[in-house]
C-alpha cells in the first residue's frame, strides 16, 4: 500500500508542476505582450530611453508621484524621497536607488520634449 501511495503522492506532484509550468508560461508571455504594446505606444525616442534606464516613463512618475512632466514638482518629489530614503536615516538603498533611476528617465523625457520642441520651431520657421 505504501508503494502505491507513493505513485499517487509523485502522478500528483507532477500534475501540479506541469500546470504550475503552464501557468508561468502563460504569465510570462502576457506580460511580455504587455510590454511591446506599451513600447509601441510611446514615441520611438521614449521607448528607447525606457529600455536603456529600465523604466517606463509611467513607472518613472510612480515612483516620484507626479503627473505631470514638471521639472520644479519632479525635483522637488526627487528630493525629498532621495532624503527620506537615505540609508543613515534608516532608509532603503533599494528604493533610493529607484527614486534615482525614475529621474534619470524623467530627466530624460524633458530632454526628448525640448529637443522635439526645438524641432517643431525650426520647422515652423521655414
Amino acid at each position: 500500500q505504501a508503494k502505491y501511495l507513493a505513485q499517487i503522492i509523485l502522478v500528483g506532484a507532477q500534475v501540479v508542476g506541469r500546470a504550475f509550468m503552464r501557468a508561468l508560461r502563460q504569465e510570462f508571455a502576457a506580460s511580455q505582450a504587455a510590454a511591446d504594446a506599451r513600447g509601441r505606444a510611446e514615441r520611438p525616442q521614449s521607448a528607447a530611453a525606457s529600455r536603456i534606464i529600465g523604466i517606463s516613463l509611467q513607472e518613472a512618475q510612480q515612483i516620484l508621484n507626479v503627473s505631470s512632466l514638471n521639472p520644479e514638482e519632479i525635483q522637488k518629489n526627487y528630493d525629498h524621497l532621495f532624503k527620506v530614503n537615505d540609508k543613515s536615516v534608516g532608509g532603503s538603498f533599494y528604493l533610493q536607488s529607484k527614486v534615482v533611476r525614475a529621474k534619470e528617465r524623467l530627466d530624460e523625457e524633458l530632454r526628448i520634449q525640448a529637443k522635439g520642441d526645438k524641432e517643431k520651431g525650426r520647422k515652423a520657421e521655414t
